[in-house]
């Protein structure tokens, strides 16, 4: 780390005061996960990178550094400049803290999974933020992706483009690889990291397979990404996965690639928080879900060290917001709860939906066949992400359409669907349930943040009569 000495300002020798924020970018601190290692039964040495000490408190600090003095140096970015970036809130920091420091303004664009809170923070930046929709593909005009192209057209910007920019895994070359290496004294032999435009993962990679070749890297991804083997479709936890491969993807440097849920992800990361005292994300949790499962089977010597990208002030509204993880079925509220209600209908049923271009009559039959009154339209196949639901036909109001023109038959689905069906979690109380359902005629049932089934009055009339005839009154 810089200090006075190595300012112009001779006021600065030999003190110990950082010349600007800029400086005060890495060498970030390594600790020991030792209660978690206890809980799990861990015998190797389990640690983790804490990002959270940088300016803005992420890892992406530092690819904002690189990429902002590489395009100076490249001339890319003149003073006075605007800066244009697709980001979900990380990248954004600091490329804003990197820009007040240097004299730049900033559009950052993000889509609407983001925490609210990101988007505050930001704007706190003196930033200006766009919000586009994440249940589009990447070539939509609308997705954040293509939003961020026209900007940058439009402002006659500089788009770092983290994505496909060389100096993001440069970033991580030259100065996170270097600082786990001497952290553990050479010893590492595990490292493990989130992968999302895969700087982080693959720079240090880097550096740690040319100071050592034996020492593995483990990606961790979210299970819908196409990293380990998903579509890429909509998934909860941010800033990693993707739907495409970025330029610095590099899977003959990864030794293994680890699906986590966002379940797994999300009650990991509540766990670290509450029993080692640090606050981490959804995408921590999903990078030390994985280094849990990577350092039960390592050897008592072996040093595992996990990346955590940054804290868990950026998602209280999220993660930590018992409502929010009970709504997405995340959380068991009660032991009575929504679940129990399904149970009554024997096994629960698989979801039953139709697609927005099925027909109206074809969604028709659907209902008839299976003697329900409501289906939720949902895109593309089974399992479906909460975001991929984007609307619902109910068979009144099919009823008073076909009245009025008997050629909706023939209409596709998402030329007369209603709206989505409210939500709930399957750990949810019934008493929510019922109160939902008086003002709504279906809700649709979430389990680990994908819609389960769909819930009617007549369930819950008929869960009341099994515990009637069970307890001998409700």
């Amino acid at each position: 780390m810089p200090w006075g000495d190595d300012s112009a300002d001779p006021r600065l020798h030999g003190t110990r005061i950082a010349d600007s924020v800029i400086d005060l970018i890495g060498e970030t601190p390594l600790v020991r996960l030792k209660r978690i290692s206890e809980i799990h039964g861990i015998s190797s040495m389990l640690t983790m990178k804490m990002e959270t000490t940088n300016p803005g408190g992420s890892a992406k600090d530092r690819p904002a550094l690189e990429m902002i003095l590489a395009a100076e140096r490249e001339g890319l970015l003149k003073p006075g400049g605007t800066i244009v970036e697709p980001t979900s809130g990380n990248t954004g920091v600091g490329l804003a803290i990197v820009a007040a420091q240097r004299g730049y303004s900033c559009v950052f664009v993000m889509t609407d999974k983001v925490a609210p809170e990101k988007v505050s923070l930001l704007r706190a930046y003196g930033a200006e933020v766009v919000v586009c929709p994440v249940a589009v593909p990447p070539d939509d005009p609308t997705s954040y992706y293509k939003v961020a192209e026209r900007l940058t057209y439009e402002r006659q910007a500089f788009r770092p483009n983290q994505y496909a920019n060389p100096n993001n895994p440069v970033a991580h070359v030259k100065t996170t690889g270097p600082e786990i290496w001497r952290q553990t004294g050479g010893r590492v032999t595990h490292f493990v990291a989130g992968a999302g435009t895969c700087g982080t993962i693959t720079g240090t990679a880097r550096y740690l397979k040319q100071q050592n070749p034996n020492v593995r890297i483990v990606a961790a991804d979210p299970d819908a990404s196409v990293f380990s083997g998903g579509s890429g479709r909509p998934y909860l936890v941010e800033g990693v996965g993707e739907d495409f491969y970025p330029a610095a993807w590099d899977p003959d440097l990864y030794d293994e690639v680890i699906a986590i849920s966002d379940e797994e992800a999300f009650l990991t990361a509540r766990e670290v928080s509450r029993a080692e005292g640090i606050l981490i994300g959804g995408s921590g949790g999903l990078a030390v879900a994985a280094a849990i499962r990577v350092a039960k089977t390592a050897a008592p010597d072996d040093i595992i060290v996990v990346l955590n990208p940054d804290s868990g002030r950026g998602y209280l509204s999220r993660v930590f917001d018992d409502e929010w993880m009970a709504n997405f079925g995340f959380l068991r509220e009660c032991d009575q709860c929504v679940g129990a209600v399904l149970e009554t209908r024997g096994d629960t049923p698989s979801l039953l939906y139709v697609n927005p271009s099925s027909t109206v009559r074809q969604a028709i039959d659907v209902m008839r066949s299976n003697g329900v009154s409501q289906l939720p339209v949902c895109k593309n196949t089974p399992p479906f992400a909460a975001a991929e639901v984007s609307g619902s036909v109910d068979e009144l109001e099919l009823m008073e359409a076909i009245y009025r023109d008997p050629g909706v038959l023939g209409t596709e689905v998402e030329k007369v669907m209603g709206p989505k069906l409210p939500t709930i979690g399957v750990g949810q109380k019934v008493g929510k349930a019922v109160e939902m359902l008086d003002r709504a005629p279906a809700l649709l049932v979430l389990s680990g943040g994908r819609p389960l089934s769909v819930l009617t009055r007549t369930d819950l009339l008929q869960y009341f009569d099994v515990l009637s005839a069970e307890t001998g009154g409700v």
